[in-house]
């Protein structure tokens, strides 16, 4: 308790000033409901719905959370490089081309991140070809699936018909891969499957409750 009191205090001391237009953002921390957000290099405690300047906190889930600046949600992912807000996301070519996500206390792996730009939340299945995508969401983000490739998919209810779509971008933190197929069902699905077509592009690791994502290519 003591040592959350001293980091609320700190951040509460360096976010005076915080800029009109906020350039950078990472998530430092997460308490509940409250995510320690780095802005600009000045760290920052909010509550989901609160903001700082033009920064708000949409959600936080454990190793994750989306914000949101003037309109727009990026997700953040805890340990990631800062997200530039005010320019061109990062290329391909990542500093380190390396994600590593936490269990949950379940065992899966879930996280935040993006497809086509959009703020999207991810469970890790090594079980999916593809991205798993359910209709609705696929509506949400704007993916013209109808004018994919039409297919059929089995499951327990037997086969149904899907549709698959290249994606233009799918981003883990400061990991962008281009040119995901992802596989749109007719069912409502609670997350994203993040299924072998991205999955295949890293080398990966798992020890205890880490996974780690290594960049292949």
């Amino acid at each position: 308790m003591t040592v959350r009191r001293v980091v609320y205090g700190v951040a509460a001391l360096l976010c005076a000033g915080l800029p009109a237009h906020a350039q950078t953002v990472s998530l430092g921390g997460s308490f509940g409901d409250k995510a320690l957000l780095v802005i600009d290099g000045a760290p920052r405690t909010l509550a989901v719905g609160a903001s700082a300047g033009p920064v708000k906190l949409i959600s936080v889930h454990g190793n994750d959370a989306v914000v949101e600046i003037n309109g727009k949600r990026v997700a953040l992912v805890l340990g990631g490089a800062q997200v530039n807000l005010g320019g061109n996301p990062r290329s391909d070519s990542s500093a380190s081309g390396q994600i590593v996500l936490t269990a949950d206390g379940a065992g899966h792996f879930f996280t935040a991140g993006t497809i086509n730009g959009k703020a999207v939340r991810f469970l890790v299945d090594t079980g999916a070809t593809n991205i798993g995508i359910g209709q609705a969401e696929a509506d949400r983000l704007g993916i013209d699936y109808r004018a994919g490739r039409r297919g059929l998919s089995g499951t327990a209810n037997g086969a149904v018909p899907v549709y698959v779509v290249p994606l233009a971008s799918v981003r883990i933190g400061d990991v962008q891969v281009y040119n995901v197929d992802a596989t749109v069902l007719p069912a409502t699905m609670t997350h994203i499957l993040l299924g072998n077509s991205f999955l295949t592009r890293f080398q990966m690791k798992r020890e205890n409750d880490k996974l780690t994502l290594d960049r292949r290519f």
